[in-house]
């Protein structure tokens, strides 16, 4: 059995919001470091750094609410797995929720928004939406 980190990533990040915790420690990983960087670059975590943990490093993010303790992530999907990759050139690089939301790709130029990818006219592996 094959184990997807960047799914089990978004899916800590999903099950925390449900649970209402102000944050959530993530194995680190250099993909999950950029991951957290985009999110906190567009808004949707307060803040993260990274820990020594027992065994290796976690990511710890602290996630973001409004003044009424609502999610400022409304949703957050894995694209592109193990399975079945999902790939795209700069031209069909997808707008999520009609331009409300974040498609994350993982370019030859490293991970970015897909309103950089195409600005940068690159495409990549859509890894992940969040809205």
């Amino acid at each position: 059995m094959h184990t997807d980190p960047i799914a089990d990533y978004l899916t800590r990040i999903r099950n925390a919001i449900r649970a209402g915790h102000d944050d959530v420690e993530i194995p680190a990983s250099t993909q999950k470091m950029e991951l957290s960087r985009i999110l906190k670059e567009q808004g949707y975590i307060t803040d993260f750094h990274k820990k020594p943990a027992r065994v290796g490093e976690t990511i710890e993010v602290t996630l973001k609410y409004t003044e009424d303790r609502k999610p400022v992530i409304l949703g957050i999907e894995r694209v592109s797995r193990p399975g079945r990759r999902r790939y795209v050139d700069h031209k069909s690089v997808p707008r999520v929720q009609g331009g409300t939301g974040t498609a994350i790709v993982s370019t030859s130029h490293g991970v970015m928004t897909g309103h950089e990818a195409r600005q940068q006219g690159v495409g990549g592996e859509v890894v992940a939406y969040v809205w």
